[in-house]
């Protein structure tokens, strides 16, 4: 039987942004999730040892990119992509999310801010995540400086990024450490809209509305990331649909009461049928977003926690 809903989210949800695609618009959508992070700005971030504004190479030109250390030593080097339906979300969103990446793992964590839909349509968001860490993989002296402890992380949109860019990696001979997926979309055929597509992934019906997170919501941002809906088989944005043998150990996490739910799942399963070591922290209780919210529920924090636990263990053990 599945864990309850956590009480404290259940008061967080009607407070939460991107509830409405009827009258949403992408610069909505962006203003909606800084103003939620400028509403906790009283709370002091998670404190790290540095934080640096810095420039890596995108697909057509650099991106902006905020690196966080935490100690002065050789780390492993971690490479974060914010989630925000591709379409919003920025470094500024995930500010605690990557401090929090960065102080429970020990790596020196690069958050890149790629370009984004509607402005950048598929696959730019994704030719900049892989540009961007292989830029890394190339300067890793310049931040953890171990290239055998090199990862990448993501949540929602950004670990969408992530899956995909550890196929392009792995396709591109840089080995990775190990991948992060939080909650990561991993199949979009359909577009959310597709009556048999969905059928496929029953938690797109079970949790369609009412938990932050909506199958509406999804429909209306793979709207704007894809530009041809025959886009979506693309395995650049739908990495289930791609070869998996081989690419970096995993860690995905999955929330219950999430439309993402299980096809998060199903890419956990696949990683495992394609023999690559894999574990998957269900998220019982939670919501989307729920590595957003530690500072009130106590149990997002501890799930948050324990997904970054074992994400650090495989970081440490390398390649």
């Amino acid at each position: 039987m599945a864990a309850p809903l956590d009480p404290v989210i259940a008061q967080i949800i009607p407070l939460l942004p991107l509830r409405d695609p009827t009258t949403m618009t992408p610069q909505s959508a962006r203003d909606a999730l800084r103003a939620l992070a400028a509403s906790r700005a009283a709370v002091p971030p998670p404190p790290v040892d540095a934080v640096a504004e810095i420039k890596v190479k995108g697909g057509a030109g650099p991106l902006d990119a905020r690196v966080y250390r935490v100690g002065t030593a050789s780390a492993p080097t971690v490479v974060f992509f914010h989630g925000g339906g591709w379409v919003a979300g920025d470094l500024e969103t995930h500010d605690r999310q990557a401090r929090n990446l960065a102080i429970e793992t020990g790596a020196v964590v690069v958050s890149v801010d790629y370009r984004r839909p509607p402005e950048t349509r598929f696959p730019g968001a994704f030719e900049d995540a892989f540009a961007a860490t292989s830029d890394i993989f190339n300067r890793v002296a310049e931040f953890g400086g171990d290239a055998k402890r090199l990862g990448v992380a993501g949540d929602s949109a950004g670990g969408n990024l992530a899956a995909a860019t550890a196929i392009a990696c792995r396709d591109a001979g840089i080995t990775l450490a190990a991948q992060l997926l939080v909650y990561p979309v991993t199949d979009v055929v359909g577009g959310y809209a597709d009556v048999r597509e969905n059928a496929r992934f029953p938690s797109r019906a079970e949790n369609a509305e009412g938990y932050f997170l909506s199958r509406a919501v999804m429909e209306w941002f793979c709207g704007h990331y894809l530009a041809d809906p025959a886009h979506a088989g693309d395995w650049r944005v739908s990495p289930l649909r791609a070869e998996l043998a081989g690419v970096a150990p995993a860690i995905v996490t999955t929330a219950w009461f999430d439309p993402l739910r299980d096809e998060g799942a199903a890419y956990a399963g696949a990683l495992e049928a394609a023999g690559v070591r894999v574990k998957h922290h269900e998220g019982p209780g939670l919501i989307h977003g729920y590595f957003g919210l530690g500072d009130a529920s106590a149990a997002a924090k501890a799930e948050a926690q324990r997904a970054r636990a074992d994400f650090k263990t495989l970081l440490a053990r390398g390649i």
